[in-house]
């Protein structure tokens, strides 16, 4: 959930899927264009039947080491290093972007191949921009395996990238980072900083996502990322700035039978706080829902948000032209914060219509925090409501 292993286990899983469908090397040798020719073809109970036990399982707390980490962690079958972010033009007109790049384990092993096309690792890409003045939503996605430098990821320093679209640090470091991205006339190409320390999610970085063992990732994130940069649309460039968010995760779960898909927040407030909040969703009525989320200060201190802390409201409903009901405006309160927020999309569709449909996309706030007015923009991610 742009914040859990579950995002990447369902987006690992969908393609192992599509791979042995279409013929495996065939497949992960090219790249479909968008719109994607496959569509959405598999359903989220579907594509988690992908099993990864072979892969090293995430059991309990471990030690980060930076810049390591931010590195590929091919043990695990599940990886991911998500952006998202909300930039404004001096004129205030305002974008959403999402790039975000998969790695995604084929074998827990070495293989000896002679092929130079040999590679045990899976690479997919999301690119995504929101123009909220025209109303306009654009996403595209890439697929490569690691081989002949196509594909790829890297700790010092830091770079993750697949063709030409790319994450990679301008100096010896991980930050700052620069992001580039281009496809079909949208392209960005932005600069971020760093504003606040990493933050270790859950029990120092061991973020559970259910009560079973192996139902968790190891999972940090930089929640306020200053950002300055070029976004090019229908082949004009606007200079813009705002604010970034990083997630990074690693895994070898899967979503668990009990859950049938996940509601998403990350909320960046005008006071200078960030709030994490995800909710893996009952497969019925009759299941209990799985919380987990962080609460990140100002001077960049943070603590866990503990499960029944959120109450979460749905004012709202968006519904897909490709089928399927989001949710699509809420009520966000915590009580214990002394926090009530409305958080509302900033356009209706926001929605990728990848192998696996789901819905991600910019939001604005507006609200109270301690008897006082709030504001701020976020990303929310929605899944298992197209099915």
């Amino acid at each position: 959930m742009k914040s859990s292993s579950m995002r990447i286990a369902i987006i690992a899983a969908f393609l192992a899927t599509a791979i042995a469908a279409l013929g495996g090397a065939a497949y992960a040798l090219t790249r479909p264009a968008m719109a994607d020719p496959i569509g959405a073809s598999l359903s989220l109970s579907d594509a988690l039947h992908t099993g990864s036990q072979a892969f090293k399982q995430v059991q309990e707390p471990r030690e980060f080491v930076f810049p390591d980490d931010h590195g590929a962690h091919p043990d695990y079958a599940l990886e991911w290093w998500y952006f998202t972010g909300n930039l404004d033009t001096l004129e205030g007109r305002h974008f959403g972007y999402e790039l975000t790049f998969f790695r995604i384990g084929l074998s827990p092993h070495e293989v000896n191949r002679s092929s130079e096309w040999a590679s045990r690792q899976l690479y997919s890409a999301h690119f995504a921009l929101t123009d909220v003045e025209n109303d306009r939503f654009y996403s595209f996605e890439r697929y490569s395996r690691d081989a002949l430098g196509m594909a790829g990821a890297i700790g010092s320093p830091f770079q993750v990238w697949l063709e030409d679209w790319s994450a990679a640090a301008t100096g010896s470091g991980a930050l700052p980072v620069r992001l580039n991205a281009a496809d079909e006339g949208v392209e960005i190409d932005l600069n971020l900083s760093s504003q606040k320390r990493i933050v270790l999610n859950g029990e120092d970085g061991f973020s559970r996502k259910g009560n079973n063992s192996g139902e968790a990732s190891y999972y940090y994130s930089l929640t306020r990322l200053p950002t300055e940069g070029d976004i090019t649309l229908d082949g004009k460039t606007y200079a813009v700035s705002g604010l970034s968010w990083l997630d990074r995760e690693w895994s070898s779960a899967q979503l668990s039978e009990e859950h049938v898909g996940w509601d998403w927040f990350a909320l960046q407030l005008s006071d200078g706080r960030d709030v994490m909040y995800g909710v893996l969703r009952p497969a019925d009525e009759n299941g209990s829902a799985f919380e987990l989320g962080a609460m990140v200060e100002a001077d960049g201190s943070h603590k866990s948000i503990e499960a029944g802390k959120v109450a979460l409201d749905v004012l709202d409903w968006w519904e897909s032209p490709l089928g399927g009901t989001y949710p699509s405006r809420w009520r966000f309160r915590m009580p214990s914060e002394d926090l009530d927020l409305v958080v509302t999309p900033y356009t209706s569709n926001q929605e990728l219509n990848a192998i696996v449909r789901y819905w991600e996309g910019a939001v604005r706030i507006e609200g109270v925090s301690r008897g006082s007015p709030i504001s701020g923009s976020g990303y929310v991610e929605l899944t298992g409501y197209a099915d």
